[in-house]
């Protein structure tokens, strides 16, 4: 079954993740939502009178400020899956990301970022979109080509995490920032509440892994979603897939440590994919896997994994 989910002020949440936040929309597993997004502070808004598409609920949004959180981010959900329990796992496939608007965003904000002490004022500017060719005219001059996807996919956190920020990914998702997630991407969540309780926002309309000056381009994102409960999976964090790659993930406040995680749950994976041992795996991923800073600026930074299943494939 398909279903829609529009952006309003009662179907978002602006900065949080809660377990106990009643879901907007409850639908069953292997159903299709397309579900729209906003972005942006009130700092970091267009002008319709300058000819840029604002979303209405984005300013109803602002101007309600309802249930808002401690994080910067809009988020719509959350959504409920039928069935779906703690220590289930919930696939969701991405499959199609649409622009919203012709405009994104991009700030450099001071005391933030991976360069905190080098700005003493924030600079947010707007970026024309040109949604025809897909593409970014930064302030610099330079178009930049576009590969939309989603900052933040995720579920509700345990029960016991209380209310927490959007900007730490953990566990259960969250702000990824994640550029290797675009459509075609299936993202697998730990599930730790009845229902899942998934949601997602911070459109993102191109950024580079890293994501060092705080945002990328900041933008308002519809996605079409298939969500579905996996009983048959175990999984303590997210991991992922693309068409061409397996991907393992490692977030904490040292990038060390990221890559640390990233790479044991890859060699884990190997073995549970095609019975590779620790050994062979953790020569596998040295030689033929890649490292990615994911992003550097939300506090617990990122790093992922990406193994190329043309090789793995070779012994499956």
């Amino acid at each position: 079954m398909d279903h829609v989910l529009k952006s309003s002020v009662e179907t978002c949440h602006w900065g949080f993740f809660d377990a106990k936040l009643p879901p907007v929309l409850t639908v069953g597993s292997g159903d299709v939502v397309r579900i729209e997004t906003l972005s942006g502070q009130p700092i970091a808004k267009a002008r319709t009178e300058d000819g840029f598409i604002v979303p209405p609920e984005l300013e109803e949004i602002h101007a309600s400020a309802r249930d808002k959180g401690p994080g910067p981010h809009i988020l719509t959900g959350p959504v409920a899956v039928e069935g779906a329990k703690p220590g289930h796992v919930l696939e969701v496939q991405v499959q199609s990301i649409e622009l919203r608007q012709d405009w994104a965003y991009n700030a450099i904000l001071p005391l933030a970022g991976v360069l905190p002490d080098d700005f003493d004022a924030p600079i947010v500017k707007i970026i024309p979109i040109d949604m025809e060719k897909k593409l970014g005219r930064h302030h610099s001059g330079i178009d930049i080509p576009l590969s939309p996807f989603f900052g933040i996919m995720g579920v509700a956190p345990p029960p016991g995490w209380g209310r927490i920020t959007t900007l730490m990914p953990r566990a259960m998702g969250g702000n990824l920032d994640n550029k290797d997630l675009g459509a075609g991407s299936t993202l697998y969540l730990p599930v730790f509440n009845d229902g899942a309780l998934f949601s997602c926002g911070d459109g993102h309309a191109v950024q580079g892994h890293g994501e060092v000056c705080v945002t990328a381009l900041e933008t308002a994102l519809t996605g079409t979603f298939k969500l579905t409960l996996r009983e048959d999976l175990s999984l303590k964090y997210p991991r992922a897939e693309t068409s061409t790659h397996y991907v393992t993930m490692g977030m904490n406040p040292s990038l060390d440590v990221c890559a640390e995680m990233a790479l044991r749950d890859m060699i884990a994976w190997l073995n549970e994919l095609a019975g590779v041992s620790k050994a062979d795996a953790y020569s596998l991923c040295s030689v033929g896997a890649d490292l990615y800073v994911t992003q550097a600026v939300n506090g617990h930074k990122g790093v992922h994994m990406m193994m190329p299943k043309s090789l793995i494939g070779q012994i499956m």
